[in-house]
């Protein structure tokens, strides 16, 4: 079986590097602010520490961190040249950090994946990659992220803790939740999907490794409708393995090479999904990390009234 999936050519013109961001206008960004509901904010994102679970399977390393500056060693070193008294008075602490771009919480740029040498909207790797990182498509093109979510909470749909591993998510699963939830997904719509393996966070063990995920044919269903971002509360939305001879990521090359849609991994959905909170409004943005592929990024969920 094979994917046959293509590069696109963005609607909005030959020098587009956004694609579906492109539809969180303006207007309906202040329609959805208007209908939050400030009581209480629900935070997303995963902590980095060393030992977290991560995707090192193809080489890339795991999250570091040290301390460059201690208030003891820089009395020590006086590295600042502020000399000793002022050193004992003034306690300085600093950090280094290391980690593979797209680790924890993080948000996948049109430039991580594409087809024959060319990512989203036709941009050739021979044209658009340098020796520091891509030009076209990076994380630091991608705006704050304002808009209405929905969360397809398929697990609780299943009336399962966790989806089995490398159950492939269906259009009929997809249906089924949101008649469950009373929702719709309408364009410009980011989408979250729960398939509970956050629950097991930070057993890497149980967090990582053949995931259950988005089939393919429910990705491009969703995709579809319209949607601005698609995320998951696993390390690469998708099922895993892949099931197509021709592509071992076909859910990454049609998200992002196909239909323009950034992708959100690791997303930490257990308290909506305790709190039944299906429809929110999400607040997120990346590092701008220039022409990088991926980010570490802090989504905030709003409930609606």
């Amino acid at each position: 079986m094979r994917a046959d999936i293509t590069v696109a050519t963005s609607p909005f013109g030959p020098d587009d590097e956004l694609g579906a961001l492109n539809k969180l206008a303006a207007t309906s960004q202040q329609s959805i602010l208007t209908r939050v509901e400030p009581s209480k904010t629900y935070d997303l994102s995963v902590d980095y520490f060393v030992g977290m679970p991560s995707f090192q399977a193809a080489g890339d390393p795991s999250y570091q961190i040290f301390m460059s500056h201690t208030p003891d060693g820089t009395i020590v070193d006086d590295l600042n040249g502020a000399g000793e008294q002022i050193n004992r008075h003034v306690c300085y602490s600093g950090d280094v950090v290391f980690l593979y771009t797209h680790t924890g919480t993080h948000i996948d740029a049109l430039n991580h994946f594409g087809v024959d040498g060319h990512i989203y909207n036709g941009f050739a790797a021979k044209d658009y990659l340098g020796s520091r990182g891509w030009t076209k498509g990076g994380v630091d093109v991608i705006p704050p992220i304002i808009a209405r979510a929905v969360m397809l909470d398929i697990a609780k749909s299943k009336g399962v803790a966790c989806l089995d591993d490398s159950y492939a998510i269906t259009i009929a699963d997809i249906e089924q939740e949101l008649e469950r939830s009373g929702l719709s997904i309408e364009e410009g719509d980011v989408v979250f999907v729960r398939t509970g393996r956050m629950s097991y966070w930070p057993d890497g063990a149980k967090t990582l490794g053949n995931p259950p995920g988005l089939g393919l044919d429910a990705s491009r269903w969703l995709t579809e409708q319209g949607i601005s971002v698609i995320g998951a509360d696993q390390e690469c939305v998708e099922v895993g393995p892949s099931g197509y001879e021709d592509n071992w990521l076909p859910g990454h090359c049609h998200f992002l090479a196909e239909a323009g849609v950034p992708m959100i991994e690791l997303l930490n959905l257990e308290e909506l999904s305790e709190d039944d909170v299906n429809e929110f409004c999400v607040v997120a943005a990346p590092i701008r990390l220039k022409g990088a592929t991926g980010a570490p990024i802090r989504p905030l969920a709003l409930p609606l009234r």
